[in-house]
């Protein structure tokens, strides 16, 4: 495993950790590398200090004390935790209407379909459509697990 000091083009920095060096480059060539704060994936390594083992931190933790890991801050927990709860009340509040979103959105808001609270997918073509046509339309944030 390896840690990196990344940091995205919005100026957000993080660290995150992968299987080698060569999972990082795939991952970010790919896209796949994503910043937690603003979700760019415009993300480079930042200037990182080496990490030198003095023999204070040679021997590795007793099983009784195991090593702790934070990946995120504080307040990277608290935004997740947020986004969580915001996706629970959204998909127990609504119907998922799955891939015809945009023919019942549409549909509801000429009347021709009694009005409820619904999500489900549309293309970017289609969103833009019911967009220029006065259908108020929200993107359902990310869930936190789907960016990993």
């Amino acid at each position: 495993m390896i840690k990196y000091a990344l940091a995205c083009d919005q100026g957000h920095e993080f660290e995150s950790w992968f299987p080698s060096a060569a999972a990082y480059d795939e991952q970010a060539r790919r896209g796949l590398v994503v910043c937690p704060e603003c979700s760019s994936n415009r993300v480079a390594k930042a200037i990182m200090a080496p990490a030198v083992v003095g023999a204070a931190r040679a021997n590795p933790p007793s099983a009784e004390r195991p090593a702790e890991v934070a990946l995120l801050d504080r307040r990277q927990r608290a935004l997740r935790d947020a986004v969580r709860a915001l996706r629970h009340e959204i998909e127990s509040n609504t119907d998922d209407v799955g891939t015809k979103f945009a023919e019942l959105a549409r549909s509801m808001h000429v009347g021709e379909t009694p009005e409820r609270a619904i999500r489900g997918q549309a293309t970017g073509a289609e969103v833009e459509a019911l967009l220029e046509e006065g259908v108020g339309v929200l993107p359902m944030p990310a869930a936190p697990d789907d960016l990993n």
